[in-house]
């Protein structure tokens, strides 16, 4: 089995496989330290974490992860939270940085004596319709190569080599959804105890705790705007606005210490099996992260491919890999409605037309239903929890 991409589908996948006795390869671009720095979301679903217990892949999260169940909106008719935890018996998110997550499941792969290429770049998968596909590689210093195996999946996003390599049947569903973010994360601890949604005629804010001393925010901003552009008295000073700050505290400052541009896209690829090339995690599906999905559905479709992968390697029984596709599409597809509606909620267009106004009436009207009315957050938070 080889595996693209040492991401959260990717390492999760490996785990349960090698842990199972099967033999895989991870192939994966970037070296070692990368991996274990970039960072990513940090909100890991009540599902995902049961799915990373159950392959004993979950000690570090129960250990430093922290527990969330609460969502605060900011808007022009006030403030409201929403203890989703609360509603309907519910259960809460656990707050955990991708990047350490990431760095557990290398660890825990590498200890049960998994194999993993770093600075190994994909370049083509060849052959999948047939029963020993190749994987074309870039080795680290540059030479060709290819391995073989009896399937491979697809863990290595949105421009990796498995979409790349899909036949002309694959289908591709893309939105964009017209918003574009400034992704930030500050050196310092959060503001507010509770994920903050700041809607504002200047644009969508927003706030996530990290860890106890880095904070993500979002800042809406326009299209084309470059990651740099601004500066952190702008950055802070936008934010105290969106967020008001003069009405409900200060937000607490530090050094901005990574930034990055954020277009609002959503795409679902469709199958997601091309004979033995199989997709997971980005590659399957991109989705906004408006609604903290994307981590959540990736751990998902590792293990509906690991189980499938070990039925039909150990038994020869096939009928999981042929639903696998149905069955993964069926979660991302729930996960994509969701989102679509949190991007619908929190955005609104900027112009002064009949239409603008229209459209941001029914998102005012949206947001009240959602301070005032039960079944609605109930609804909210069977969403936002649920995978």
């Amino acid at each position: 089995m080889v595996v693209l991409g040492a991401g959260p589908a990717g390492l999760v996948l490996g785990n349960i496989l090698v842990d199972r006795g099967i033999d895989c390869v991870v192939l994966e671009r970037a070296e070692r330290a990368h991996v274990e720095t970039r960072a990513r979301a940090g909100f890991l679903a009540p599902e995902t974490v049961r799915i990373l217990d159950r392959h004993g892949l979950s000690e570090g999260l129960h250990r430093r992860g922290r527990l969330h169940g609460t969502c605060e909106f900011r808007t022009e008719d006030g403030r409201f939270r929403l203890d989703y935890s609360g509603l309907g018996q519910r259960e809460q998110h656990t707050v955990y940085p991708q990047q350490e997550l990431v760095t557990d499941l290398l660890a825990r792969f590498l200890s049960r004596g998994g194999r993993i290429r770093f600075g190994t770049e994909a370049v083509a998968v060849r052959g999948a319709d047939g029963e020993r596909p190749e994987v074309a590689v870039r080795e680290a210093d540059g030479r060709p190569g290819a391995w073989r195996a009896r399937y491979v999946a697809g863990c290595d996003g949105r421009h990796g080599a498995a979409r790349r390599s899909l036949p002309a049947g694959a289908v591709r569903h893309h939105r964009d959804h017209g918003v574009t973010w400034l992704g930030l994360l500050a050196e310092a601890p959060t503001s507010l105890d509770a994920v903050g949604y700041a809607v504002h005629e200047r644009g969508f804010a927003g706030h996530m705790a990290r860890t106890s001393e880095v904070t993500r925010y979002y800042l809406q901003c326009e299209r084309g705007t470059e990651a740099d552009a601004w500066s952190d008295e702008r950055i802070w000073d936008e934010l105290d606005l969106r967020m008001r700050a003069r009405d409900y505290g200060p937000l607490r400052r530090g050094r901005v210490a990574e930034r990055s541009v954020v277009g609002l896209e959503s795409d679902v690829l469709e199958p997601l099996r091309h004979g033995a090339l199989f997709l997971v995690g980005d590659a399957a599906a991109l989705i906004s992260p408006s609604a903290a999905k994307g981590a959540n559905l990736a751990v998902l479709g590792a293990e509906l491919l690991a189980r499938a992968l070990t039925d039909d390697l150990t038994t020869g029984n096939s009928e999981g890999l042929d639903a696998y596709s149905a069955r993964c599409l069926t979660h991302v597809w729930r996960a994509q409605e969701f989102s679509h509606w949190m991007i619908g909620l929190l955005h609104g267009p900027s112009g002064t037309d009949g239409e603008s106004l229209f459209l941001n009436s029914l998102r005012r009207s949206r947001l009240t239903s959602l301070r005032t009315s039960l079944s609605r957050q109930n609804w909210f938070a069977e969403h936002y929890v649920g995978v």
